[in-house]
């Protein structure tokens, strides 16, 4: 199996033991990082300290579910949508290109999100219904269509 890339294919092994997570890399182990002789002592010490943090939203990134993460993204559709929706005038046009990302992912990789998946297709469902009722009162104009899917 494969997985592809912008740099071109890349063999993946099937049920190949991950690698325990380790200590956050330091500033002179991060490749592409500054150049932090440059800096000093007190620029440096901050430096060093907003590269450990982002080591660690990396590994806590690496070591959730995809799943629980694309869910989470696919919530952020659902609240810009709603955000739209709410606003007076609703902001149709706005919330159409969101309740259609959201319908696109769940569309892709819905079967995918597990247990999150029947409210998240109950969320876009909500949404489309109340862009529809929003559009039939008469808000902003988005186009004579619904939103997609």
């Amino acid at each position: 199996m494969s997985l592809w890339t912008p740099g071109g294919e890349v063999p993946v092994e099937r049920n190949r033991p991950q690698p325990e997570p380790g200590p956050p890399p330091g500033a002179s182990e991060m490749v592409g990082g500054p150049d932090l002789e440059d800096l000093s002592p007190e620029e440096r010490a901050q430096a060093e300290a907003f590269i450990a943090q982002m080591a660690e939203a990396q590994r806590q990134i690496a070591a959730t579910p995809a799943a629980q993460l694309v869910a989470n993204h696919v919530m952020g559709f659902y609240e810009l949508a709603a955000i739209k929706l709410g606003q007076q005038p609703p902001m149709l046009a706005d919330a159409q290109v969101a309740i259609d990302a959201m319908a696109a992912v769940m569309d892709a990789v819905g079967d995918q999100l597990g247990e999150d998946a029947p409210a998240l297709r109950q969320a876009l469902t909500n949404l489309q219904m109340a862009f529809v009722q929003l559009q039939r009162e008469g808000g902003d104009s988005a186009g004579d269509e619904a939103p997609t899917a």
